[in-house]
């Protein structure tokens, strides 16, 4: 497997390679189980992939959170 070393990259790997959508809700929640370096995800994560690869997942699904606020802002409501 190939490790993305750029957020398109990343994002590439997360939308297309793996058919997952980048909704609010998926990123909140992602967000959320990173913070917590004691969640089995996160710990298996950062065992697997290292902690430096583990800060650029993190700022990552920052990056897309900052993304998808700034398309809900700029939609009519």
């Amino acid at each position: 497997m190939v490790k993305p070393t750029t957020y398109d990259e990343w994002k590439d790997c997360i939308t297309v390679k793996c058919g997952i959508e980048l909704t609010p809700n998926y990123v909140r929640e992602r967000l959320d189980e990173l913070a917590d370096k004691k969640n089995f995800k996160t710990s298996k994560l950062i065992e697997f992939w290292g902690e430096p690869h583990y800060r650029d997942i993190v700022t990552w699904f920052q990056t897309a959170a900052e993304e998808l606020n700034q398309t809900s802002d700029s939609q009519p409501g």
